[in-house]
């Protein structure tokens, strides 16, 4: 048997390299199972791409080698499985958190995350409410239900010429609070909210309430919920007669809503819904185009709606840990209040209480089954 010495040197150097080297945990959580498993799935393939990215970029922090390793969970848009999986998360020692996707799970979640002192970014989570208990660290890089929700019924007003308007909400956080916010918003001249009703998340039966609207001969509906139960909706819509045109916020606001509406989805103009971000100007559409199509290379998968905020939040996080030359969180935080970043969804930066600063709306509706481009409002 032959004995191989390694040089000292050698050895010390291989040594120093492996020492260089840090694994830094970035938690992600949405729904992954239940209705809205589309959703979270896209969600969850945008942060791993993000990662990937990242690390083969080689980011170097403070002359340390940084490995980003994706911690990812299933909250099933539940609240109690949100607090556990948060808790779960802070107990693996992630260094910040994208996530989650329901402003149901968000909230509770935050709190969490807060006392752990792990900054959250939310690439979904609308309610005003997640925001304003003012915890430090928490931030979304969308537009809240008040501008959501705001903006759709100045538009249902002063574009679509709606009087009769008739309010549905799914009984979520996110569902109640843009509806709300519609409702609040849907005023002018000879404008009536005619009825409001309600439904749940995972209720697949809508004939009653649309019935009880029916009568009242709305010439818009507006919902407050999510596409699994919003396609559904359009069928029995149909089904009944009701001709009025349907209306929604971010959480119907995607292709998969023409594969669940079917025919019912109608012609361009029956079906208006925003996404609570846009790109404006030939380069920031370019970018979104990009991604858009490395997004599709790389998990076979169409982008459905959350997916190029999740990638901008990771980008953003990792933006923040290289100005602050730390991963830890105390260290970085500073930053990422402060950061100014262009992503693929436009420029980041975000105000005193977390919320993205100058938050753009994109209008869509439906033509032929597939998401058509209205206008971009801010």
């Amino acid at each position: 048997m032959t004995l191989k010495f390694i040089p000292l040197a050698v050895a010390l150097l291989v040594a120093g390299s492996a020492s260089a080297q840090q694994v830094v945990k970035i938690g992600h959580v949405s729904p992954t199972s239940g209705p809205v498993s589309h959703l979270g799935k896209d969600m969850e393939n945008a942060a791993r791409m993000a990662v990937e990215e990242l690390n083969a970029k080689g980011i170097v922090i403070n002359g340390q080698k940084i490995t980003f390793q994706l911690v990812a969970e299933d909250d099933a848009s539940d609240p109690k499985q949100g607090t556990a999986v948060a808790q779960k998360l802070v107990d693996a020692k992630v260094k910040g958190v994208i996530g989650h996707l329901a402003s149901g799970t968000s909230i509770p979640a935050s709190k969490i995350y807060n006392d752990a002192g792990i900054p959250q970014i939310s690439p979904a989570s609308t309610s005003p409410l997640y925001t304003r208990q003012r915890y430090a660290g928490t931030f979304r890089v969308v537009a809240d239900d008040a501008k959501l929700g705001g903006t759709l019924a100045r538009y249902a007003v002063d574009s679509l010429k709606a009087k009769n308007i008739a309010v549905i909400d799914d009984r979520t956080t996110y569902g109640q609070g843009v509806a709300s916010e519609f409702a609040k918003a849907a005023k002018g001249p000879g404008v009536r909210v005619v009825g409001k009703e309600f439904t749940s998340a995972t209720a697949t039966d809508y004939t009653a309430i649309l019935t009880s609207l029916r009568a009242k001969k709305p010439d818009l509906i507006f919902f407050g919920g999510m596409d699994a139960v919003a396609g559904p909706m359009l069928k029995q819509m149909k089904n009944l007669g009701i001709t009025a045109k349907f209306m929604g916020g971010d959480g119907i606001c995607t292709d998969s809503l023409g594969r669940l509406a079917g025919d019912a989805v109608g012609a361009e103009g029956k079906v208006i819904c925003a996404e609570a971000g846009g790109v404006t100007g030939a380069a920031q559409e370019k970018a979104m185009t990009d991604f858009r199509t490395r997004f599709k290379q790389k998990t076979g998968q169409d982008v459905q709606l959350y997916a190029p905020y999740v990638y901008d939040a990771v980008m953003v996080m990792a933006a923040a840990m290289q100005n602050a030359k730390s991963v830890e969180p105390m260290k970085y935080l500073p930053e990422l209040k402060k950061i100014r970043y262009t992503g693929v969804t436009g420029d980041i930066r975000f105000d005193a209480k977390g919320d993205i600063e100058n938050g753009a709306l994109t209008l869509f509706t439906y033509k032929d089954g597939k998401k058509s481009k209205l206008d971009v409002i801010r």
